[in-house]
């Protein structure tokens, strides 16, 4: 049932990842390697690389990203992304549509969807 991101089934993930993303940079400029410690922290799981940068990439073409180089903790540079202006308003207007999303889905599925209340035409043989 696990994807390439945690234990949640990848189509759960595919939809809200990008926003949990952005989520993370709106905090502040960071790093991809970090960006994925704070996924996992919150209990998503941590994204493989190559589920990660190039969702960071088409965020960064979208404009709702800027990149810059920075040292790395005594180590080669690292790639900080930033949230844009752009990406802060995208953030925010889909952070809420995706609440909405998730409540119609939450009511949707109620929550006694494993006792079945009508039994016709089942075989209890």
């Amino acid at each position: 049932m696990a994807d390439s991101i945690g234990p949640w089934p990848g189509e759960w993930l595919r939809g809200p990842l990008e926003l949990c993303v952005l989520r993370v940079i709106a905090d502040g400029p960071t790093y991809g390697y970090a960006i994925a410690g704070a996924l996992e922290r919150s209990g998503l799981g941590a994204p493989k690389g190559g589920t990660l940068y190039p969702l960071l990439g088409r965020c960064e073409q979208a404009g709702w990203v800027r990149t810059r180089w920075g040292a790395g903790d005594g180590g080669p540079g690292r790639k900080f992304y930033e949230l844009t202006p752009a990406g802060r308003a995208y953030l925010v207007a889909a952070a809420q549509a995706w609440a909405g999303f998730a409540a119609v889905v939450s009511t949707h599925l109620g929550t006694d969807v494993a006792a079945p209340s009508d039994t016709r035409g089942t075989n209890h043989a």
